[in-house]
C-alpha cells in the first residue's frame, strides 16, 4: 500500500514507485490519495470528499475506490477517475473532512482489511520534511494530515521523499540532512508504466520528476509565480526519511493530531504556518470567476509564447511546463489541454516530454 501524501500528483508518482520497487503490473499497489487537483481541473476550492462523486465503491466503512466509471459531481472535477482508467492499481479515496482522527481510522481499515506487505508514504518534493515556518512553503497542509495519521497507526510506515526541491517549495539543499541517502533512482524504465497520464495529467512536480528520470537537465520555470526549479541528476532520487523524525520537526503536523475536522486543520494551518492553502485557493477561485475567458487565438498565443520564452531565457530558464506556459498566457485551466495540442502540432521539436523546452 502506497498513501500518496500530498495532491495527485503524488499518486502518479507512487505508481512508477510501484514499477521500481514492486514490480507493479503483476501485482499493483492500492494507492491511497486525495482527490485535491487545485482549480486547473477542479473549480472547486480544497479537497474533495465521497459526497462529491458517483460511482464510488466501498473497501472499508470509511474507505472508498475511485474505479475509472466513477464520476465527480459538477461543479467539481478530478483526475481520479481517469488515473483508474489509466492505471492498473486502486486507488483508494482518502477523505480529509474528518481530520487527522478521520484518515487514521481510514488507514487503520484499509491495514486491517488488505494485511499488505509494505506501506510507504511517498511525497514528491519534500515539504512533508518542513517545519512550517519556511518562506518558500506553500502547501503543507495535505502532506501535514498524511504524516499525523501514519504516525498514529499501528504498523510500520516507510516515509520516502521523491525528486527533493522538484515541488518549488523547500529547496533541495535544505532537505539533506532531514532525509537519508538515496535508497533507489527512478529511470525511463519506471516512468514508462505512467507515460500516457504524463501527457494530461496537470502535476508540475511530477513531470519534473519523471523527465528528470527520463534524463532532462536544465532549470524549469512552474506555477503562476514562476518559480525555478533546478533539473539535476538529483531530481529522480528516492530518499528514505525518518518518520519520527519527521513529525517532531513538523509544527503543523504535531498541531492537528486530535484533529476531527478539515475545518480545525485549516485554523491550526493558518496559525502554525499563518495562512491555510485552501483560503489562497478560495481567493484566486473567486478572483477566476471574475475574470472573462480570453480566446486561444493560434497566431496571437504563439506571438505570446515568442515573448515569453525570450523573457524565459533571459531568466536563464530552459524549460516549463504547461500549467505555467498556460497561466503566463493569461488562459484557463480548461483550455491548457488545447495550448498543449497547438504548442505540439506548431513546435513539436521542443517538447521533452512531459515538459516544454525553451529555445
Amino acid at each position: 500500500m502506497i498513501v500518496a501524501a500530498g495532491g495527485g500528483g503524488d499518486a502518479v508518482a507512487a505508481a512508477m514507485l510501484d514499477a521500481a520497487l514492486y514490480g507493479g503490473d503483476d501485482s499493483p499497489a492500492v494507492i491511497l490519495t486525495y482527490a485535491w487537483d487545485r482549480l486547473l481541473i477542479d473549480p472547486v476550492p480544497g479537497p474533495r470528499g465521497p459526497e462529491n462523486f458517483t460511482g464510488l465503491r466501498p473497501l472499508t466503512r470509511s474507505v472508498w475506490t475511485v474505479p475509472a466509471d466513477a464520476k465527480p459531481i459538477a461543479p467539481a472535477g478530478s483526475t481520479l477517475p481517469r488515473l483508474a482508467a489509466e492505471l492498473p492499481h486502486t486507488f483508494a479515496l482518502i477523505d480529509p473532512m474528518h481530520g487527522v482522527e478521520g484518515i487514521t481510522r481510514q488507514l487503520e481499515e484499509l491495514i486491517e482489511r488488505l494485511a499488505p506487505e509494505s506501506i510507504d508514504l511517498l511525497d514528491v518534493g519534500g515539504d512533508i520534511l518542513a517545519k512550517g515556518d519556511e518562506p518558500t512553503l506553500r502547501s503543507p497542509l495535505g502532506d501535514a494530515l498524511t504524516l499525523a495519521a501514519c504516525c498514529q497507526v499501528n504498523a510500520p510506515v516507510r516515509l520516502l521523499v521523491a525528486g527533493p526541491g522538484l515541488d518549488g517549495e523547500l529547496p533541495a539543499g535544505l532537505l539533506a540532512d532531514r532525509m537519508g541517502p538515496p535508497t533507489l533512482t527512478l529511470t525511463a524504465e519506471h516512468v514508462e508504466p505512467v507515460s500516457s497520464v504524463l501527457e494530461w495529467h496537470p502535476s508540475e512536480a511530477t513531470a519534473m520528476l519523471a523527465a528528470t528520470a527520463r534524463g532532462v537537465r536544465g532549470l524549469c520555470e512552474v506555477r503562476d509565480a514562476g518559480l525555478p526549479v533546478p533539473l539535476t541528476a538529483n531530481g529522480p532520487a528516492i530518499h528514505e526519511a525518518d518518520l519520527d523524525d519527521a513529525l517532531n520537526r513538523n509544527e503543523l503536523a504535531r498541531a492537528i493530531l486530535a484533529t476531527e475536522t478539515l475545518a480545525e486543520v485549516e485554523q491550526y494551518s493558518r496559525e502554525v504556518c499563518g495562512y491555510s492553502e485552501i483560503d489562497y485557493e478560495r481567493n484566486k477561485a473567486s478572483w477566476l470567476g471574475s475574470k472573462p475567458e480570453q480566446k486561444l487565438d493560434p497566431e496571437a498565443t504563439l506571438r505570446q509564447l515568442d515573448q515569453f520564452e525570450t523573457q524565459a531565457r533571459d531568466r536563464g530558464i530552459t524549460h516549463t511546463t504547461f500549467r505555467r506556459i498556460t497561466e503566463a498566457l493569461g488562459l484557463n485551466g480548461k483550455q491548457r489541454q488545447d495550448l498543449r495540442a497547438l504548442l505540439l502540432s506548431s513546435r513539436p521539436e521542443q517538447y521533452e516530454a512531459p515538459l516544454w523546452r525553451i529555445t
